[in-house]
C-alpha cells in the first residue's frame, strides 16, 4: 500500500451533547478525500485518539471507512496501554481500517528494546499493516527499527521527534539492512513548516494537519513544494505556517484545538476539544481567523 500526496488526518467532531457526531465527521472525510486527500489517518493525534473510548473509537473509524469508499487508504490510530493498544487494533481491522498508525505508550518511558517489544506484540495481534510513530516517550535506535522492519506488518516510520542526525541514522541502517520498501514520514506538528528540512535527508511524504481546515492552502504548498516553486514555498512559510506555529506554541495543546477551531470557521461545526486540552481563546481564535485568510489570499485561493 502505497502512500502519496498530502495526507489527511481529520478531527473528530462532537455534538452540543457532547458525543461523537457521526455525520459531520461523514462530510469532514468526505470533503477531504474530494478535495485531494491522499490518505486518511482517523482517530489519531489531531483526531483526540487519547480521548475517545474504545466504542466511539470504533464508530469514528466505521465513519471513516466508509465516507471514504475505498478511494485512499485509511489508517486509524492506535496506542496507550499494551493491552488496550491490542483491542484498538483489532477493533480497527473490524472496522475494516487498512493499516494502523502505532502511537507511543502514554506516561511511561521504556528503552528501545522494551518498544520493540510493544510493537511486536501489537504487530503479531493483528494482520494490518503499521506504522510506527516515534514522538514523546517513544525514542527508538536505529537497531530497534531495523528489528522491527523485519516484521512483515510493519511498513512504515513517522518521525515526530525532529532529531535530524537521529532519523538520518535509521534511515541509513533500515535502507542498507533491509531489502523491504519502507515508508518514512515527517510527522512534527504543523509539517510543513519543516518540509524542506525532511526532504533534505530525502523524507518527502508528510502528515499535514493543516489540510484539514485549508486544503486549499496545503495543496497549494505541496504543489509548490514538489515543483520546485522556491518563491511561493517561501511566501506560505513566511505569511501563513510561521504565524500559525506561533500562535500554536502559544497554549500546549493548540496543535490539536486550533485545527479543530479552523475546521469551524471554515463553515464545519464540529464542535470543541475534550479535556485535557483546551479550545482557542477569543483573541487566539481571531488571530486564526487572520491567519487563515492570509494563507489563502497568498494561495489564490
Amino acid at each position: 500500500m502505497r502512500l502519496d500526496g498530502v495526507l489527511f488526518f481529520p478531527v473528530t467532531p462532537f455534538g452540543a451533547d457532547g458525543e461523537l457526531a457521526e455525520p459531520v465527521l461523514a462530510r469532514h472525510v468526505a470533503d477531504g478525500v474530494a478535495a485531494g486527500a491522499g490518505g486518511v489517518f482517523t482517530a489519531c493525534g489531531t483526531g483526540e485518539f487519547n480521548a475517545l473510548d474504545l466504542g466511539e473509537y470504533s464508530r469514528a473509524v466505521a465513519t471513516a471507512v466508509a465516507a471514504t469508499e475505498g478511494r485512499v487508504p485509511v489508517f486509524a490510530g492506535a496506542g496507550g496501554a499494551l493491552p488496550t493498544a491490542k483491542a484498538i487494533a483489532r477493533a480497527a481491522a473490524a472496522q475494516g481500517a487498512d493499516g494502523l498508525l502505532l502511537m507511543p505508550p502514554y506516561l511511561v518511558t521504556g528503552p528501545a528494546s522494551g518498544l520493540v517489544r510493544y510493537v511486536r506484540e501489537v504487530a503479531e495481534s493483528v494482520g494490518l499493516p503499521i506504522i510506527i510513530y516515534q514522538r514523546g516517550t517513544a525514542r527508538f535506535t536505529p537497531e530497534a527499527v531495523v528489528s522491527l522492519a523485519q516484521l512483515p506488518n510493519v511498513v512504515g516510520f513517522k518521525d515526530g521527534l525532529g532529531d535530524f542526525d537521529l532519523l538520518q541514522r535509521i534511515i541509513l541502517t533500515v535502507r542498507q539492512s533491509t531489502g523491504k520498501e519502507f515508508t518514512f514520514f515527517n510527522g512534527l506538528p504543523t509539517a510543513e513548516f519543516t518540509v524542506p528540512a525532511y526532504r533534505g535527508i530525502g523524507v518527502s511524504l508528510y502528515s499535514s494537519a493543516v489540510f484539514a481546515f485549508a486544503p486549499e492552502i496545503a495543496l497549494t504548498f505541496h504543489k509548490a513544494v514538489t515543483g520546485g516553486d522556491e518563491v511561493l514555498v517561501q511566501r506560505l512559510l513566511t505569511g501563513f505556517y510561521l504565524p500559525l506555529v506561533e500562535l500554536r506554541d502559544l497554549v500546549p495543546g493548540y496543535a490539536v484545538s486550533l485545527v479543530k477551531a479552523g475546521v469551524r470557521l471554515r463553515g464545519l461545526d464540529v464542535g470543541g476539544v475534550r479535556a485535557p486540552l483546551v479550545d482557542p481563546a477569543p483573541e487566539h481564535l481571531a488571530a486564526l481567523e487572520q491567519i487563515i485568510a492570509t494563507g489563502m489570499e497568498i494561495a489564490g485561493a
